[in-house]
Formats: structure tokens, C-alpha cells, sequence
């Protein structure tokens, strides 16, 4: 697992020890981060669920503004922070290493993200949970795009009670990224 593209190019960066986490392949990261190349720059990204912290020092990588990481597990928090001197990207940064919805709230009125990137344990409605949050939040902006990795069976079928519409869904052999947006 390596830094794709900018500033940090090549840097190789750290997994969380053990099978709780299911770190994003590059190849798929790639092609991730080529969809929304145009998005990325100037951007504030979040990365909940970040694992090892990835796909936000990725952006951060490739010109992002700034990124936040939220992940409640030890391993995983003490990875994310490692990354992040690593790469020294600490200026660039911040991480709430905490449950996700206790981090979202603690965040409101202090950002507002351009770009969320979210990969959730599957198939635990986690991801509904965070939307249905995120959907009434000051921490959207009108034109966030919302990326949610998840299983190939994943139900959105409720994003319209929320106000929000699918506008893109990238199919890969054993995972998806729904591309979210609000209405």
C-alpha cells in the first residue's frame, strides 16, 4: 500500500496488524482518485472509517486543503497517525480518533467537506446511519460528493428519504463506490 500520485509519490504507508480492516487495493484507489481527480484540489476531505488513513493522505497528496480521519480502533488510530508523520502531513490534518457519529458531531460548525470518502464494515447499515446523519448536517455543502465503498449487494434505495440521489456507482469484482450527492 503506497502513496499513488503528488507530493508524497511512492511513500509506502502502514497497515493496521490484523483482520479488522480491509485496506482499499491501489488499483482501485487509482481509479477512485481518477474519477475524481477534478474534485480533489483545494478540497476538505473526510475519511471515515480510515483504517490506516490512505485515502485522505492520498488527497492531501494530490492537493487537497486538508483532511480528516475518523477511526475508533486503536490499531487503526495509531496507524493513521504514524501515516501521518510519515508522510508529514501533520499540518494538513487532523484525527478524531473516536466512534464515527460522536466525531461528526463534535466536527459540526468547525468544517465543511468538499469530498467524503467512507468505508464502513459491510453489510452492517452503517453507512445508512451515517448518511441519514449526514443528510440534516452543516457539514455538507451543497455540492459535497459523498463516496461510499461498500459490498456489490449494498441497498440506496433510501437515499431519497434523505435528499439525496445516487449520481454514480462504480462496480468492481467483490466491492462498489456509490457516488452520493444531495439533491
Amino acid at each position: 500500500m503506497r502513496i499513488i500520485a503528488g507530493t508524497a509519490r511512492s511513500l509506502p504507508l502502514k497497515a493496521p496488524e490484523g483482520m479488522d480492516t480491509r485496506p482499499t487495493t491501489d488499483r482501485i484507489k487509482e481509479t477512485l482518485f481518477n474519477i475524481i481527480q477534478d474534485e480533489v484540489p483545494g478540497a476538505y476531505f473526510l475519511d471515515l472509517f480510515a483504517g490506516s488513513g490512505q485515502m485522505g493522505l492520498e488527497a492531501v497528496s494530490r492537493g487537497a486543503r486538508y483532511a480528516v480521519f475518523v477511526d475508533n480502533g486503536k490499531k487503526p488510530a495509531a496507524c493513521i497517525e504514524e501515516n501521518i508523520r510519515f508522510t508529514k502531513f501533520e499540518h494538513q490534518t487532523k484525527l478524531y480518533p473516536t466512534e464515527v457519529l460522536s466525531a461528526l458531531r463534535a466536527m459540526e460548525g468547525k468544517y465543511q467537506f468538499d469530498l467524503i470518502f467512507m468505508d464502513p464494515p459491510y453489510r452492517k447499515g452503517m453507512e445508512q446511519e451515517v448518511l441519514r446523519y449526514l443528510a440534516g448536517s452543516s457539514l455538507l455543502k451543497e455540492d459535497t460528493v459523498l463516496i461510499v465503498e461498500a459490498a456489490l449487494d449494498t441497498d440506496f434505495s433510501y437515499l431519497d428519504e434523505y435528499g439525496m440521489t445516487l449520481s454514480r456507482l462504480k462496480m468492481y469484482k467483490t466491492n462498489e463506490h456509490a457516488f452520493i450527492r444531495r439533491k
